[in-house]
């Protein structure tokens, strides 16, 4: 009987555990290296690393933008000015989070002291269509206070229709002509769901990025990292990861509050996997200081240490218990539900 794919074969784990290592070697030992030598946009010791094909380097913590916005608007500046002096200088947002307020505080936060400048800056639009590709795009551009976005992704392809609805509806079309007049720098797709909508999605475009989850749970189950990265790697596209403590409401996440792992656990297995930069959601400065600290000490884990992690949570995570993400709704943004007729 073949394996099924939530639960990988003792000889795919092997293989997977073994390019985990070759991989976690790599960036081990490239970001060690940059953290040494301070290369730009990396004086204060966070470490940088490609982001695909861009050929732009970006700080291997991006600053998740849904967070931000279900705090006190003070606080979240505070945080994301906070986290530019660190280093920490790649920030995530979207059309959607919070209804606009997300990227309306963001904007306000990097207008101030011109800090727009030393922020690569990536929103999401969550339509399919032309019409809707475009306004989301104006929106985006208004809230967040500037005439560029440097990262611009299709949000949430999170439904098997997603990749022909962005083609056939005139979204990605649109995309490509925003891009044309300057508007954005780059093109990318999220998605939380399965690995097969990703597959799907990939040969539509040359994108620059792809962005998945990325735990140390997803390998064995629906696996993002063992399907998706090879063949986002064959394209260049720069691989960004997310949903590393596997979400939930508690600022831990999931796989902290049920104690499957600590976040120092959670986030540098997240990091040793062949990822451009990992998105983190940060709603309180002493998480800033603890992800900071975990990027700054990378790898604060040995490959022998993240190999055992994996071994570890095998047991608890073939029935993606912990990421639900991937198999409810209950993830899904009421956007996204809503234009597919769920809500």
């Amino acid at each position: 009987m073949q394996p099924r794919e939530n639960q990988p074969s003792p000889s795919d784990r092997r293989e997977f555990l073994s390019a985990t290592a070759a991989a976690a070697g790599t960036i081990i030992a490239a970001s060690t290296a940059d953290a040494q030598t301070g290369d730009t946009g990396n004086r204060t010791g966070v470490p940088t690393r490609r982001l695909g094909r861009t050929g732009v380097n970006v700080s291997m913590l991006c600053l998740g933008g849904w967070h931000l916005g279900s705090i006190d608007e003070n606080d979240a500046i505070r945080i994301m000015h906070a986290a530019i002096d660190e280093g920490l200088t790649f920030f995530d947002n979207a059309w959607d989070y919070h209804d606009g307020k997300s990227e309306e505080v963001m904007g306000k936060a990097l207008a101030q002291g011109n800090r727009r400048r030393r922020v690569f800056l990536m929103t999401k639009n969550c339509a399919r269509d032309a019409r809707g590709t475009r306004q989301h795009l104006e929106d985006s551009l208004k809230r967040l206070q500037t005439d560029v976005i440097d990262l611009w992704q299709f949000h949430e392809i999170n439904y098997d229709n997603d990749p022909d609805w962005i083609v056939d509806r005139g979204g990605l079309a649109e995309a490509i002509k925003a891009q044309k007049e300057g508007k954005i720098r780059f093109i990318g797709f999220t998605g939380h769901k399965s690995p097969d909508i990703h597959l799907s999605m990939l040969p539509r475009h040359q994108w620059d990025t792809v962005q998945m989850p990325i735990n140390v749970c997803d390998q064995h189950y629906r696996s993002f990292a063992r399907r998706v990265i090879p063949e986002a790697q064959k394209r260049e596209a720069g691989v960004i990861g997310m949903k590393s403590l596997a979400g939930g409401a508690n600022r831990q996440g999931r796989l902290v509050q049920e104690k499957v792992c600590t976040p120092q656990e959670a986030r540098t297995f997240a990091l040793a996997q062949p990822i451009a930069s990992l998105v983190c959601g940060i709603d309180h400065m002493d998480v800033l200081r603890q992800d900071l600290e975990i990027a700054r000490k990378f790898p604060m884990l040995t490959r022998e240490e993240l190999d055992r992690l994996s071994e570890r949570v095998r047991p608890q995570s073939t029935d993606g218990r912990h990421e639900r993400f991937k198999s409810t709704q209950v993830y899904d943004g009421p956007y996204h539900q809503r234009q597919h007729g769920f809500m």
